[in-house]
């Protein structure tokens, strides 16, 4: 909570835009004091903390790779030092391959790159907030959200290695539910399906077409605030009993048809 302000504090990774700052506009209209990473500071992250702000409480920008495990120590101290102690952490940054190759074309640079940032980064980064935040208990229950894909579980022949980083994504989110349970810290997995942003720009009239014909029940694309919604639901202290919880944000994308 943020010593000056009264309020809760949250983190969201790769907040500058898309999904990662619909999360944190959600955050700060529920009262939290915000702050928000992503890989360059520039004016698309200043006008992103102004938008927050824009909502009466305090918000920060802290530039950092989440790739860069080192450097994560640095990050952290920043927001503590503005905003204070982190009660809600949203792991939302994530990377698609450079190139789309066929599973049996991929290379090594691809795989490397995607679970650095998707995997490696984010779990390490989940690892440092859990332990800072177990080094300073609360009456107040607090959480870790991670925002996977449905491709933890819908395979993509022409970027499996995006598919594998959220597919274990689902596992750090078990082991760490397990893990803190009893801490009072809730653990939830959230899985946006076909979701509007940057980085589905370049496959829209691919989507449009198959949402046309069928292929998700809701028959539209998802939105940033659809995720966002979730994400705020499940912030909710009220809710850590739901430790563990995998929502599932695709408009039906997932359920098992015939």
């Amino acid at each position: 909570m943020n010593r000056k302000s009264g309020r809760r504090v949250a983190l969201v990774t790769g907040g500058r835009r898309g999904i990662g700052l619909a999360v944190a506009e959600g955050l700060a209209r529920d009262g939290y004091d915000v702050a928000i990473t992503g890989t360059r500071d520039d004016e698309v992250a200043q006008a992103a903390v102004k938008s927050l702000e824009a909502h009466g409480v305090s918000a920060a920008y802290v530039a950092g790779n989440v790739q860069d495990v080192p450097d994560h120590a640095r990050v952290l101290d920043a927001v503590e030092a503005v905003l204070g102690p982190i009660d809600v952490f949203v792991s939302n940054a994530g990377v698609a391959p450079p190139q789309r190759l066929d599973v049996l074309a991929t290379t090594v640079d691809n795989f490397d790159y995607v679970m650095g940032v998707n995997l490696r980064g984010a779990f390490f980064l989940a690892q440092a907030v859990a332990n800072r935040m177990l080094a300073k208990p609360s009456e107040t229950p607090r959480a870790l959200i991670v925002v996977s894909s449905c491709s933890a579980e819908m395979v993509s022949n022409n970027r499996l290695e995006y598919c594998i980083s959220k597919a274990g994504l689902a596992m750090v989110v078990e082991g760490l539910s397990a893990r803190l349970a009893g801490d009072g810290i809730a653990v939830f997995e959230v899985r946006p399906g076909i979701i509007k942003t940057d980085m589905t720009a370049g496959v829209v009239s691919k989507y449009d077409a198959l949402i046309d014909q069928g292929l998700v029940p809701a028959k539209r694309w998802g939105k940033p605030e659809d995720i966002a919604a979730a994400v705020t639901a499940l912030a909710n202290p009220a809710v850590v009993f739901s430790t563990g919880t995998v929502v599932n944000v695709d408009g039906g994308l997932t359920i098992t048809r015939l």
